[in-house]
C-alpha cells in the first residue's frame, strides 16, 4: 500500500494543470456548498435571536393558565425565594428578567391606539438586549421614575414627542381599572417593526402599580449562558419546579411556533436549492474526471500491457483520486472558513429596496453569515461522497479497457 501511494503521489504531479484543475473544481464545489448555507442559517440566527432577545426571551416561566388566558388573572406571584429556587436550578443560568405585559389604550391629545404595554426592569433588560442603546430621543427611565419609553413607530402613530404625555387606560387584575398618566421620556428605534408600532414600556415597578399587580409578572424570563444551552436549562427548570403545578417553563420553539414553521418552510426552499447546487457540482466533477481519463487511455493501455494487473491499476488511480479530492476538500475548506469567518463579523450592509424590505420585517438591512463546525464538515462529507461516486468511472474504465486498442491512442 505504501508503494502505491508513493506512485500515486508521484503521478498526480506529473500532469500539474490537471491535477490543479481538480482539486480546484472540488474546492469551489465546496465553497459554493458551505456560503448559501452560511448565509440562510446567519439569516435564521439573526431572527431568531432578535425574537428571542426583544420579544419572548429564550426561556420563560410562566403561570399554568396563562398560555391558554394570556389575563393579568394569571399573572405569578414574584419573590426573592422565586429567584433563589430559578437561580440553584442550573449553574448555566446568568440573568432572570421580570415582565408584565397587557394590552391597553394609548392616548395622547390627538389620537388613541391600542398599545402593547411591557413593565420591564430596565437594568436587568440592558443585560439581555442592550434596549437603553436604542434610545434616539430622550433617554431611558430609571425604576418607578414614573415616565414612559415608546417605539418610533407608535411616536409617529400617536404624534408625540418626548415630554408629551400619554394616558394609560386599560383593564388592570381582577377587573380593576387601570389609568394613569405617563410622560414620554425616551423614543426608541425598536428592531421588531410590529414592537416598534405599539409598544410602551414602563417601570416594572409603574406597571405593577398601574395595573394593580403588586409583586406579581406575567414571564420571568431566563437567560442560559449561551442559546444552545436553553433545552438543558429548560430540563433543570422543570425538574426544579415539577412540585409547583403553577408553574410551566416554555422554550422559544413552543413560545414561537410560527417562527419555528417559518424557518423550517424556508429550509425547505433551501434544501431544493441545495439538491440543485449538488447536481451541478456533481456534473462538473464528472466532467473533469471524464477528460482525465480520456487524456490517460494511452497510458493504462501501456501499463497493462507491460504487465501491471488491473487490480493494481485500479488502486493507483483510486488513490490518485482520493489525494486529489483531500486536496480539493481541504482547499476549500480553507476559503470558505476565511470568507465566511470575515463576513461572520463584517456582515454585508444592504441598500435601497432590499434594506427596507428588511426593516419591514423587522431585521436590520444586512446580510448576516454563521459559523459552525457542522456547516463545514456536512459540506465536505457530501462533496467527497460525490468525488468518490464519479471516480468509479475510471477504475471502471480500466477494468473494460481494451489493451491492444488504447496502446495504439
Amino acid at each position: 500500500m505504501k508503494l502505491y501511494i508513493k506512485l500515486a503521489w508521484r503521478n498526480i504531479w506529473r500532469n500539474r494543470r490537471r491535477t490543479i484543475i481538480t482539486a480546484s473544481s472540488i474546492a469551489f464545489a465546496v465553497f459554493f456548498a458551505v456560503l448559501p448555507e452560511s448565509m440562510n442559517r446567519g439569516s435564521h440566527d439573526q431572527m431568531i435571536d432578535n425574537m428571542a432577545r426583544f420579544h419572548t426571551g429564550f426561556l420563560q416561566i410562566q403561570d399554568e393558565y396563562f398560555e391558554k388566558e394570556p389575563s393579568l388573572d394569571n399573572a405569578m406571584p414574584w419573590d426573592d425565594e422565586l429567584a433563589r429556587r430559578v437561580r440553584a436550578s442550573d449553574p448555566d443560568i446568568t440573568t432572570l428578567i421580570p415582565r408584565i405585559e397587557t394590552f391597553m389604550l394609548v392616548s395622547s391629545e390627538e389620537t388613541t391606539r391600542g398599545g402593547f404595554v411591557l413593565g420591564i426592569d430596565p437594568e436587568k433588560e440592558q443585560q439581555l438586549n442592550q434596549l437603553k442603546d436604542r434610545i434616539s430621543e430622550g433617554r431611558f427611565f430609571g425604576k418607578g421614575e414614573g415616565t414612559a419609553v415608546i417605539g418610533r413607530g407608535f411616536a409617529r402613530r400617536l404624534n408625540v414627542e418626548v415630554g408629551d404625555t400619554l394616558v394609560l387606560l386599560g383593564q388592570g387584575r381582577f377587573g380593576m381599572t387601570a389609568a394613569g398618566l405617563f410622560p414620554v421620556s425616551g423614543i426608541m428605534d425598536h428592531p421588531i417593526t410590529e414592537m416598534s408600532n405599539q409598544v410602551v414600556y414602563l417601570s416594572l415597578v409603574d406597571a405593577q402599580w398601574l395595573l394593580s399587580a403588586y409583586d406579581h409578572v406575567t414571564s420571568l424570563l431566563v437567560t442560559p449562558a449561551t442559546p444552545r444551552l436553553t433545552d438543558k436549562v429548560a430540563r433543570s427548570l422543570r425538574s426544579e419546579l415539577q412540585g409547583q403545578n403553577s408553574y410551566v417553563v416554555k422554550t422559544w420553539p413552543e413560545l414561537m411556533p410560527e417562527l419555528l414553521q417559518a424557518i423550517e418552510f424556508d429550509n425547505a426552499g433551501q434544501y431544493v436549492i441545495s439538491g440543485i447546487l449538488y447536481m451541478v457540482i456533481a456534473l462538473g466533477l464528472l466532467g473533469t474526471i471524464l477528460t482525465m481519463t480520456m487524456e490517460r487511455t494511452r497510458e493504462f493501455g501501456v501499463l497493462l500491457s507491460v504487465g501491471m494487473q488491473r487490480r493494481q491499476l485500479g488502486k493507483v488511480v483510486f488513490i490518485e483520486t482520493l489525494l486529489i479530492s483531500v486536496l480539493g476538500l481541504l482547499a476549500g475548506l480553507v476559503i470558505s472558513f476565511l470568507i465566511t469567518f470575515y463576513f461572520y463579523f463584517n456582515p454585508i450592509p444592504l441598500t435601497g429596496d432590499a434594506a427596507q424590505a428588511m426593516l419591514e420585517f423587522g431585521f436590520e438591512p444586512v446580510l448576516p453569515f454563521a459559523i459552525s463546525p457542522d456547516l463545514f464538515y456536512k459540506q465536505m462529507i457530501i462533496v467527497f461522497m460525490l468525488s468518490m461516486v464519479i471516480c468509479l468511472y475510471p477504475m471502471g474504465k480500466i477494468f473494460r479497457l481494451n489493451i491492444l486498442e488504447a496502446a495504439r491512442k
